[in-house]
């Protein structure tokens, strides 16, 4: 694969051999996509990109969601790497959310953070379903509720109010690290850390939002909610449904093939004419269900702590389908942005628009990336 981005950056010279390199790994359930940067004059430029699917690994058509082995996942990744022209032999790698589970623990005390390693892996054991030995854990001390106007102005009443500590908790799968660990080995790379893939697509698609803030992850498989505040993770939550699903409704629905119903869904959308209205429909009837798990979450947050969103971000290659936004803006009656990860490292004008239009497929190996550099 002739990768222009490649070609350009080898006809100007622009990058020599000074400066830190940055590999982005984002091993998804249809597709992997790698993300190269590198520091140039104290910025982060864009090496290097590209994408493979998995499915025909899998005997399988593009698109479609795989389980395969390591073996089959690490070819995959060799090629794409050879594809794209990646120099950069220490990657960091996305964990999947289904091999890890984030939960808040609500403490009633305030707790020391010396105290902390030993109070939350005994507060841990209640939500995890496996032995603690089988995970890893990571923590977040989430920032305390700013008082109301009526406690500001009232000082017996915030007295009342007994002192909680609010802890955001990630647990990832031993056995998740070390499968990566051995896709990585096999590919003559070496993995410089393993990030949960929602935090690494937070760090590509927010700017400077303060309020909370709804991001959207539209995977193959499902759709990912983060509800997000200061930068930090206050719930998250997963809806079991995406874009291959979608996908295999309208090629069973419409008697056609996988490969040309994925090729209509990214054509048409939901944008209505009179030859594929019943397209559109078949779209909405799952997006109708995607956005009401979706206010169910929002009614909850805002039931338990009086919080409603100001924004919404939609990411991942599902937020790509054309009509998607306005049906978003519809539904949630706030402003609504698609995310563009690229945007945060500098490019040639001329891929301007084609980044744009792909970005937010690429939004969780932008976010890895430019953490590792």
């Amino acid at each position: 694969m002739d990768n222009p981005i490649r070609r350009f950056f080898a006809n100007t010279g622009l990058f020599g051999a000074s400066g830190d390199s940055a590999l982005g790994i984002d091993i998804g359930s249809s597709s992997i996509k790698v993300v190269e940067i590198k520091r140039k004059k104290g910025k982060a430029v864009l090496e290097t990109y590209g994408a493979i699917a998995l499915g025909p690994y899998a005997d399988l058509d593009a698109g479609r969601a795989t389980n395969l082995s390591t073996e089959k996942i690490a070819q995959a990744l060799s090629e794409v790497l050879k594809q794209s022209g990646v120099t950069t032999t220490s990657a960091a790698l996305s964990i999947p959310v289904q091999s890890s589970l984030i939960f808040t623990v609500e403490l009633p005390f305030a707790v020391k953070e010396s105290d902390m390693p030993s109070v939350i892996p005994t507060e841990a054991r209640k939500y995890i379903p496996v032995p603690i030995t089988e995970v890893s854990l990571d923590y977040f001390v989430l920032p305390q509720k700013e008082p109301s106007f009526e406690e500001l102005n009232n000082p017996d009443l915030s007295t009342k109010q007994p002192v909680k500590t609010r802890v955001l908790v990630v647990a990832t799968q031993n056995a998740a690290v070390s499968k990566y660990r051995s896709i990585v080995s096999q590919c003559a790379l070496s993995a410089s850390f393993f990030e949960i893939e929602i935090f690494s697509s937070i760090r590509a698609n927010f700017e400077h939002e303060l309020s909370l803030v709804l991001l959207m992850d539209f995977g193959a498989l499902r759709t990912k909610l983060s509800l997000v505040e200061f930068g930090m993770v206050k719930s998250y939550h997963t809806v079991d449904r995406g874009g291959a699903d979608i996908t295999d409704s309208i090629a069973k629905s419409l008697t056609i093939p996988f490969s040309k119903a994925e090729k209509m869904k990214k054509e048409f959308g939901l944008f209505e004419n009179m030859a594929e209205k019943t397209l559109a429909d078949i779209i909405k009837t799952h997006l109708d269900y995607i956005f009401a798990e979706t206010n169910n979450v929002l009614l909850e947050h805002e039931r338990r702590y009086n919080q409603t969103i100001s924004k919404v971000i939609l990411s991942g290659g599902g937020s790509l389908l054309k009509g998607l936004k306005e049906v978003a803006v519809s539904n949630f009656q706030v402003e609504v942005e698609v995310g563009r990860p690229f945007s945060k490292v500098g490019a040639p004008a001329f891929l301007e628009r084609v980044l744009e239009s792909m970005g937010p497929e690429f939004a969780v190996a932008v976010g890895l990336a430019l953490r590792k550099l």
